[in-house]
């Protein structure tokens, strides 16, 4: 069960090799949360993050998922819920993609918006499910400051964080009052391995800035976190700028 302060006994991660979910997992085990499921695609790097919070204190655990194997959700995420009640589910796995190659290959299109998108609606609706039979838990969301307005340089991987903003926003509403709390955080460009070696643009922060704002998210049950907070602001004014122009803006 959670604290006082809103934070987990007990986490699931799905994308569990994410280094911003990594980044949330480390901060909660140091402050009570003792069990980890990190559920991701198999491989060297999934063990070597649950021995790595193992060393932290927390009783880690690997689960085998794919975001785009969904037929598979419902059995894999099942087992976690069968082993005990999960304080907080961090929805973390999602591909940027290549805009150019995926312009030109479109099949390569669908894959990140069967990753980001259409996998987040299957997970997302089983783990809500598994939260609200039990009563009490949060949903946390990581959403993309891209999905605001989708841009010409990203707008495949902003359109599927689209989906996936408003699936969340509106999956939030509808488990209002149930005890399950869902929030949605919408970072901007973080630097992690997925954007190594991109420009970096101002506001540019990190997966521990990230988990930072995630804990304090949880700890004031927000529905919504923007990080780092001035985002909320300037994509405010982004929204309503006219379109001609913003097709010149260098963004």
């Amino acid at each position: 069960m959670k604290d006082a302060f809103g934070l987990p006994q007990s986490l699931l991660v799905l994308g569990g090799t994410s280094e911003i979910a990594l980044a949330t997992a480390r901060r909660l085990i140091a402050r009570r949360t003792r069990t980890v499921w990190l559920a991701g695609r198999p491989s060297p790097a999934l063990e070597a993050a649950a021995a790595e919070l193992r060393l932290l204190g927390a009783d880690a655990h690997t689960v085998p998922f794919d975001a785009l194997d969904p037929d598979a959700h419902e059995a894999a995420l099942g087992k976690v819920f069968a082993e005990g009640d999960v304080d907080l589910v961090l929805l973390a796995f999602g591909v940027l993609g290549d805009q150019a190659n995926d312009e030109r290959e479109p099949a390569a299109a669908v894959r990140v918006a069967q990753t980001n998108y259409t996998g987040a609606v299957s997970a997302g609706l089983i783990t809500a499910r598994a939260l609200q039979t039990q009563g009490h838990g949060s949903l946390v969301v990581l959403s993309s400051v891209a999905g605001e307005r989708a841009r010409r340089s990203n707008f495949i991987y902003g359109s599927s964080k689209a989906g996936l903003d408003a699936f969340a926003q509106g999956l939030g509403d509808a488990l209002h009052g149930t005890g399950v709390h869902v929030m949605v955080v919408r970072p901007g460009f973080v630097r992690t391995r997925m954007t190594a070696g991109m420009p970096q643009p101002p506001l540019a922060t990190t997966p521990e800035a990230v988990a930072g704002a995630v804990e304090l998210g949880l700890r004031r049950r927000s529905e919504t976190v923007w990080t780092p907070g001035l985002l909320r602001v300037a994509m405010a004014a982004l929204r309503h700028v006219p379109r001609g122009l913003f097709r010149r803006l260098p963004i």
